[in-house]
């Protein structure tokens, strides 16, 4: 049976306006996987001597910087080369890096993939999973224990926080959840705000800021563990089905030798002890696993054109 979430995705096919997914035209795809080929030009290829890695700007740099400190240096003995972490402040500035030749690797958010993937020839292999294989998050819709409100139609009226358009928890996924099973329109039954980030509308719930506010629940979990909020400053109101997590991947015209190098070093990373494992394990992940772009991402891909999302490149 079909979550409400696929439900409402489906009943928005009818009348959103319909974006077939492509690539922009700088990039082929003459395999049919979805994502930017290599280059077979040598002279589009390029192997810079150091490596530049940002991950999806969810939470505070700062925090993640330390948290990478372990990958990075794993990743720099794998390649040979320096790498630099990039703190990065919006999904936007992440794309157009990657997309101008200044970002090599990364870890793009759920519902950036897509169009990292058409406008900035950003090509995913790798995600965070649980030890049995597992992965994913679920895109809460959240409140406080102040705020009277119990279930989504209370939101009527209210202040619903989101992180950014581009973010599929953040922004897509409820969305078309409010409007095509709830029948409730931002700007007409409810106020919407944008905050930036996941982190920044939790903390907005959490301080009665927002009234409400609809974000990746492993951002919140790792929030909450970390103590940046307290379980009992927030209250959950829907919970979606699961969505592949945070992307990663690199840039499609770096040279195949440092690709497969790159891929090797995310496949062989040691998590037990690392920083990495510190952070994520818990929201629960303890490996890399393979992923695809064109069977993981299939749900994101049927939300987006539910929600009639453009994938053309300014």
């Amino acid at each position: 049976m079909k979550s409400l979430l696929l439900s409402a995705a489906a009943l928005l096919l009818a009348t959103a306006a319909q974006a077939e997914f492509r690539l922009d035209a700088r990039y082929t795809d003459a395999d049919g996987d979805m994502v930017a080929d290599i280059p077979t030009d040598p002279a589009q290829l390029v192997d810079p001597a150091t490596l530049v890695f940002a991950y999806t700007p969810v939470e505070d740099p700062a925090v993640y910087a330390e948290a990478w400190k372990d990958f990075i240096a794993h990743l720099e003995s794998a390649t040979g080369k320096k790498v630099q972490f990039f703190p990065v402040d919006s999904n936007a500035a992440q794309i157009e890096a990657m997309r101008a030749g200044r970002l090599h690797v990364a870890g793009f958010n759920t519902g950036s993939n897509p169009l990292a993937i058409a406008c900035a020839g950003f090509r995913p292999f790798a995600m965070m999973a649980a030890a049995d294989g597992s992965y994913g998050y679920e895109m809460e819709i959240i409140t406080h224990p102040e705020a009277g409100i119990a279930k989504i139609e209370d939101l009527k009226g209210r202040t619903l926080a989101f992180s950014s358009e581009t973010s599929n928890s953040g922004y897509k996924a409820p969305s078309a959840l409010l409007r095509a099973k709830y029948g409730m329109e931002a700007g007409k039954d409810y106020t919407a705000a944008f905050s930036g980030k996941h982190d920044n509308s939790v903390l907005g719930v959490a301080n009665k800021d927002y009234d409400a506010a609809a974000v990746a629940n492993s951002v919140m979990i790792r929030m909450i563990d970390r103590g940046a909020v307290k379980a009992d400053q927030i209250v959950s109101i829907y919970k979606s089905e699961t969505f592949p997590t945070t992307g990663y991947g690199l840039a499609h015209n770096l040279t195949p030798e440092l690709q497969e190098k790159i891929r090797d070093a995310f496949f062989s990373f040691p998590w037990e002890g690392s920083s990495l494992a510190e952070e994520f394990s818990k929201s629960g992940e303890s490996q890399f696993i393979p992923i695809t772009f064109k069977e993981h991402w299939t749900v994101v891909r049927e939300i987006d054109e539910a929600m009639g999302v453009s994938y053309d490149c300014k």
